[in-house]
């Protein structure tokens, strides 16, 4: 009796030392990184829209132009980082370039609303302490997303819109232009071809929403930066929907649906059908799949992006940026203007299914 009174307390001890074996373990807020890999001293990604890009209904000319303001914005961006500048200097230098350009949906290539005029969105957020800014509605203002920037700095809020967003950002010195700033001829026809369409597209009216897709391109601009001290930043800009009426507002300025940044985790910036994006907070799951799931930065936007989204009918794509230098730029359409840079020359722009 002793001897098996032994063998049972024996068993007992193995057994509560080793009983943590078969405990879950808790979920890092990292990527699954390599502990091998080394990050890089910054890293920069943009997007330019996501839509149906075409190499069929693309030239020459029009490809090589859009290439060189896309290298020009990363130069912008670069050229903070590698002089030891914040993620957030990055990012606004960056967006900068992209809304002077007529080649993207934002600034001086913003779309037309249903009245002919141009109503901009932008929203700006850091990761180093969740803090973040944004404007909806503007149509003066010739740097949407340093608006979005002086409400995360400067105010006790997060969205500001219309007449009182530009009033602010008045008050806090930033430039204004004349609404005709943002007129383009090819923004300007995309309109009338939408406006057009609607006499003979009427089928596809549900309810009082008008479904359609006017040159199914959506040209957000967006970036996300890692800089020298480990701080990441997001920043997105946008003109919204062509044709878009009754002040309709996408997920650009929506914090948690078109931007997020945290440095535990990663900075995104999206681009795509607007309110697909605000129903399924989609920035916000990419973090959070990896914040509580443990999930790589690839694994975590591929999983909104390709089965979330479509699962529900969204169009689009985003861009994801890690800390330790790991790049996501997922979509679901037939193209996406994207590209990155990485501390010690790496490079790429791509516009199609590469």
């Amino acid at each position: 009796m002793r001897n098996t009174l032994l063998i049972f307390l024996a068993l007992g001890l193995f057994a509560c030392n080793n009983a943590d074996v078969s405990e879950p373990t808790v979920p890092t807020t990292t990527t699954a990184t390599p502990a091998t890999f080394e990050a890089p001293d910054y890293a920069m990604v943009i997007h330019g829209g996501a839509g149906t890009i075409l190499p069929e209904d693309m030239t020459d000319e029009r490809a090589a132009s859009i290439r060189t303001a896309m290298n020009a914005a990363l130069d912008a961006g670069e050229k903070v980082l590698k002089a030891g500048g914040s993620a957030a200097d990055a990012v606004e230098a960056t967006i900068w370039v992209m809304e002077d350009s007529p080649h993207f949906n934002a600034g001086k290539g913003a779309v037309f609303t249903n009245a002919g005029i141009n109503e901009m969105d932008a929203s700006f957020m850091t990761g180093h302490d969740q803090n973040a800014g944004a404007v909806g509605g503007i149509t003066i203002l010739k740097h949407p997303i340093s608006a979005a920037r002086a409400v995360l700095e400067k105010s006790e809020h997060v969205l500001l819109a219309g007449k009182g967003a530009e009033e602010f950002s008045i008050l806090q010195g930033l430039e204004t232009v004349e609404p005709k700033y943002f007129w383009t001829e090819h923004r300007w026809s995309a309109l009338q071809r939408a406006l057009e369409g609607e006499k003979v597209e009427q089928e596809k009216i549900q309810g009082n929403r008008i479904i359609e897709e006017i040159d199914r391109k959506y040209g957000t601009v967006g970036c996300v930066a890692l800089d020298k001290s480990g701080n990441i930043a997001a920043g997105t800009s946008t003109g919204g929907m062509t044709n878009k009426r009754y002040n309709r507002l996408g997920d650009s300025p929506l914090i948690g649906a078109g931007t997020y940044a945290d440095n535990a985790t990663c900075g995104v910036s999206c681009t795509g059908w607007g309110e697909f994006f605000i129903r399924y907070a989609v920035a916000y799951d990419v973090h959070a799949r990896m914040a509580y799931g443990g999930a790589s930065v690839a694994d975590a936007a591929n999983a909104v992006i390709h089965k979330t989204l479509v699962e529900k009918g969204g169009t689009g794509g985003l861009i994801a940026l890690d800390a330790k230098g790991n790049v996501a730029m997922p979509f679901n359409t037939p193209g996406m203007y994207r590209g990155y840079l990485k501390a010690g020359g790496e490079r790429e722009v791509l516009f199609y299914k590469e």
